[in-house]
């Protein structure tokens, strides 16, 4: 008998899975694995955000089903970072959605939006569940080129007439994973113009805006001029407030996009725990100087990672946002190779860049998601492979 759908033969296990148990493997045989490939924040949410999770999980009547939309409180908190951080002014009732994280989302909203047939115009190299959520929708992806002459950026001209008619969905994710690219105002006013043209839905991963350094400030794609007129923002809390094993994500934006996918939302889940959207609440409206400092953190990690890659011979572009360094394999090497043989040899994980799409080939994404110590130990023991 067979056991699963023709939509689940589309699938391949996810890479992280099959690396996974790799490591497990290799953990077992007591080798000292430093792991540079997830971007899952090692450090914790600041202690006021915990406080008041335990706070509510103590109250008695805390544990029950919430309402699909969440509290009002959660919605406020959402639209309030956005006007703080962004001077973006969002409708709790109407424009904000809360999600069980951000990948929720993306992978439901093709759902609600594409019939098959329909296409979604994806990044490569990009965040995999784009694909992905268009394809269990019944949808096609077509690929759009991410490449270093163009700073990372689509060149959306370039995308046929042909392929036009039948786009319903355009994804872009900046801060960029992986490559850590950043999107200038100006290509976001061009993107909206875009979708407006064509009548496209942007949807814009900004998983990454307040992951920065510098003094970089990345922009929402909703701070552009009638922009919620053709697009809807995902955000989320596990980048931004260290809280990824939290799943509080937000869906922000067009408000007849988002009563679409709540219709959908209503038939797939019961909502957040209570505790946790509370202690979502107070990341976004409590203290937010620790941001910085944990920012700081970050900096010093890419810092330490790019010195010791330029002096092997690696030229990485310096990222001025994201986790991620996205480092060129050395000659004669393809990223999978590369990848493998710094695994098997030095003992440290990094992520291929073709696991992203075949543009990402000749990159490995490196995640500065270890602490500050393991991430040296892990360049010298790159210096030493590389020798």
């Amino acid at each position: 008998m067979k056991w699963q759908s023709r939509r689940m033969e589309m699938l391949t296990t996810h890479f992280f899975a099959s690396l996974e148990a790799k490591i497990r493997s290799m953990l077992a045989e007591g080798r000292d694995v430093i792991r540079l490939d997830v971007g899952s924040p090692d450090l914790p949410p600041a202690p006021h955000i915990i406080e008041a999770l335990h706070r509510s999980a103590l109250a008695p009547d805390h544990h029950g089903y919430q309402p699909h939309l969440g509290q009002p409180g959660l919605r406020r908190a959402w639209a309030e970072l956005y006007q703080r951080v962004h001077g973006v002014e969002l409708d709790p009732e109407s424009e904000i959605i809360p999600l069980m994280g951000s990948k929720e989302g993306i992978v439901h909203l093709p759902l609600a939006l594409i019939d098959s047939g329909d296409v979604a115009l994806v990044p490569d190299p990009g965040y995999i569940t784009y694909t992905r959520g268009a394809m269990l929708a019944g949808g096609e992806p077509y690929f759009m080129p991410l490449l270093p002459e163009n700073h990372y950026l689509p060149d959306l001209e370039a995308i046929p007439v042909a392929v036009l008619r039948r786009a319903r969905l355009l994804w872009l994710n900046y801060p960029n994973n992986p490559t850590a690219a950043v999107a200038p105002n100006e290509f976001f006013r061009q993107a909206v113009e875009f979708a407006r043209r064509h009548g496209l839905l942007v949807c814009h991963d900004a998983a990454y805006a307040q992951v920065t350094f510098d003094g970089y400030r990345a922009p929402s794609l909703l701070e552009i001029p009638g922009a919620k007129e053709v697009a809807v923002e995902f955000n989320t809390l596990s980048k931004s407030h260290n809280m990824p094993g939290w799943r509080v994500g937000a869906l922000a934006g067009n408000s007849k996009v988002l009563r679409a996918f709540f219709s959908l939302k209503t038939n797939l889940d019961s909502g957040h725990f209570l505790p946790v959207t509370e202690a979502a609440e107070a990341a976004m409206l409590g203290d937010q100087s620790w941001l910085a400092q944990r920012n700081a953190v970050y900096q010093q990690r890419r810092d330490l990672a790019l010195a010791a890659l330029r002096r092997v011979g690696l030229q990485p572009a310096t990222p001025l946002a994201s986790l991620y360094i996205w480092c060129p394999t050395p000659p004669g090497m393809n990223s999978s190779e590369f990848a493998a043989a710094l695994l098997d040899q030095a003992q440290v994980s990094v992520t291929p860049g073709v696991v992203f799409g075949k543009y990402g080939e000749g990159f490995v994404r490196i995640a500065l998601t270890s602490p500050t110590e393991r991430i040296a130990e892990a360049m010298l023991r790159l210096e030493r492979f590389m020798k």
